[in-house]
């Protein structure tokens, strides 16, 4: 199997697997004890927890969730006052906010332009004084460009509302703007275990909890922490601050060597500023199906995975202004650490050949 999924999940990196076994096997204490075990435990949990933050520009605090999906809500939720978002954000955004707007609190979804990227003329006009939160993804899960999140942190500020960065897909990989005031990451995006993820919250950002119970957690976070995944996480991100340079100049090899064997196809979105680990093309015609039914032996996607079995088209896609029948001739091939380059490129000629194929047959 070639492995070219990563937005929806990466491969865990043996050395975040290494660091959760024993406290899979062998440590079994509760972090939020007092007694020895569970100290050794909260130790643990505190390295982790040291290790994901060391990728934030300081001057914040870290507290560990289930998942990106978990850290979304909870910023969101537990602010007040009129949302501005984007129209290609995760849905753990766009379903988040709708609810909230079913409530009665204001929300505005701004469009992007054929590049995926926000025209900050119309974001400026829409985050005004009063504006409580504006919440924008780092790099896209679906096409990989990137937004002008320091801008749009800016124009939150001016207004006098916070700044949400959804940083799932660039943390560790592409600098998180400081001006940020809440991010949320998620482990299994980087090497990570599935299952953990946190929201990094700055200094002075009142945030009440989300969930109650027990308070454990920074933040008042309730529920008892896993130190197998929290270990897991934190080295894992522990590897992207040491692999970092290495890690980009793979993916921008591998970025340039598929691209090179394209001819014909369309790439989504922006070339310039892109996530080079994220490649999503179309052809077309292309029938997705039979392509992936044709290719059983390679993993990539029709779309993201958190939508796969709707039955709808990419909202990503369909806002940067493909039709119906584009959004479903495209395909999202992403890339990183452990893909080999052969493995890539014969992937790539298979794909390619697999859809001549299909137009030659029509």
């Amino acid at each position: 199997m070639i492995y070219l999924d990563y937005q929806a999940t990466t491969p865990v990196a043996p050395e975040a697997f290494d660091a959760m076994l024993p406290w899979l096997r062998d440590q079994h204490a509760n972090p939020h004890s007092p007694h020895a075990p569970g100290r050794r435990a909260k130790a643990a949990v505190e390295v982790a927890r040291a290790a994901v933050a060391a990728l934030f520009d300081g001057g914040g605090q870290i507290a560990f969730t289930s998942g990106a999906t978990e850290a979304l809500n909870w910023a969101i939720q537990r602010t007040t006052g009129p949302i501005v978002t984007l129209a290609t954000e995760h849905a753990a955004v766009l379903d988040t906010v709708a609810a909230i707007a079913a409530q009665g609190r204001k929300v505005t979804v701004l469009p992007v332009g054929p590049d995926g990227l926000v025209d900050l003329e119309i974001a400026r006009a829409a985050i005004t004084p009063g504006t409580g939160l504006v919440a924008a993804m780092l790099v896209n899960n679906e096409i990989g460009v990137i937004q002008p999140i320091a801008a749009l942190a800016d124009l939150a500020h001016a207004a006098g509302a916070l700044f949400l960065c959804d940083a799932v897909q660039g943390y560790g990989r592409v600098a998180i703007p400081p001006e940020c005031d809440l991010v949320a990451v998620s482990a299994h995006k980087v090497h990570g275990p599935k299952g953990i993820g946190a929201l990094w919250v700055r200094n002075g950002v009142r945030l009440s909890p989300l969930m109650h119970g027990g308070g454990q957690e920074a933040l008042g976070r309730s529920g008892t922490l896993s130190p197998a995944l929290c270990a897991g996480f934190g080295a894992a991100a522990g590897l992207l601050a040491q692999c970092s340079e290495t890690d980009r100049a793979h993916v921008s090899t591998l970025f340039h060597a598929a691209v090179d064997r394209l001819a014909g196809w369309t790439i989504n979105g922006a070339l310039d500023p892109r996530y080079e680990g994220n490649l999503n093309i179309r052809r077309d015609g292309l029938d997705v199906a039979r392509l992936m039914s044709d290719l059983r032996d390679v993993a990539f996607s029709a779309g993201s995975a958190c939508a796969s079995g709707s039955g709808r088209s990419s909202h990503v896609l369909r806002g940067i202004g493909l039709s119906e029948a584009q959004a479903r001739s495209s395909i999202r091939i992403g890339f990183g650490r452990y893909t080999g380059g052969h493995d890539l490129t014969e992937a790539i000629d298979r794909i390619v050949a697999a859809a001549a194929s299909q137009r030659i047959a029509a």
